[in-house]
């Protein structure tokens, strides 16, 4: 099958899914299972990586007018020393602090994890978990809170739940948004801490893997053209998503994110045992 077609499809994955809480690396390695795809520069992990850049951009057109806030305001923070009771002040340096676990774990860990985890199976047990874990949260959680009262504990272990989405199945969306609820927050502020939080983690990951595949690290052979369908796809289905994630989420439970996790497991089960 033409590589362009199976980037376009990878790319649409990877949009719709990294903000949802279903997990976007455990579908990417699920999707070509499925399928029988075995071009190896789509299999692999670099280009997973890479599509995550479409879905950065996505993130940073649709929080364009926050990010144009907090920037100056963490930086007047810096300047001044004092967050002086200012919202945007506060929020600014919360987002530093949840992507210091990441920070410290994504180096060393990530490509461990990603690359011991690469089976389909391996990753159904993971939805499954994050599943558990999600449903949990949106049942036992308050729902009252909105992301102003996020203190910097709440923000480093948030940014702790996000370090576990390093395995694929996980979801970094599903352990942030379920850290969030199970400390209170509304469905729609821990959807939003979420993802303003993965905005530096995606970039960082991504212009980390864009380095080795410049270099040749990767040990794959860049394909220009489907790598640049696949990321345009991903930025397009990513600002879909998140347009109706953030008002989904308004008025309806995680539950039918719980089922898709659930569905998708049960068919890599079934087509694992037909073979």
């Amino acid at each position: 099958m033409d590589t362009t077609f199976q980037a376009l499809v990878m790319g649409i994955v990877q949009g719709l899914t990294e903000f949802l809480p279903v997990s976007s690396s455990g579908h990417l390695v699920i999707v070509p299972h499925l399928l029988g795809w075995t071009d190896p520069f789509i299999t692999s992990l670099a280009f997973s990586v890479m599509l995550h850049l479409g879905t950065l951009v996505a993130l940073l057109v649709y929080f364009r007018s926050d990010w144009l806030v907090l920037i100056p305001a963490g930086l007047a923070a810096v300047r001044d020393r004092s967050l002086r009771d200012d919202p945007n002040r506060k929020l600014a340096w919360l987002l530093v602090v949840a992507t210091i676990p990441a920070v410290i774990a994504g180096p060393i860990l990530s490509d461990r994890l990603e690359a011991a985890v690469r089976t389909a199976e391996d990753v159904a047990i993971a939805l499954v978990i994050g599943a558990a874990i999600l449903w949990l949260a949106d049942q036992v959680g308050r729902k009252a809170d909105g992301i102003e009262r996020v203190s910097f504990p709440l923000a480093l272990v948030i940014g702790l739940a996000q370090s576990l989405a390093l395995v694929p199945g996980i979801s970094r969306a599903g352990m942030t948004i379920s850290a969030g609820l199970f400390a209170g927050l509304t469905r729609e502020a821990a959807a939003r801490f979420g993802f303003l939080m993965a905005t530096p983690i995606i970039a960082g990951a991504g212009l980390f893997e864009a380095r080795k595949l410049v270099s040749g690290e990767a040990g794959v052979a860049v394909q220009a053209g489907p790598l640049v369908v696949g990321m345009l796809a991903a930025l397009v289905a990513g600002l879909a998503a998140i347009f109706v994630m953030l008002r989904y989420v308004r008025t309806r439970s995680y539950g039918i994110f719980v089922v898709e996790r659930l569905a998708v497991a049960a068919i890599v089960l079934v087509v694992f045992l037909s073979r």
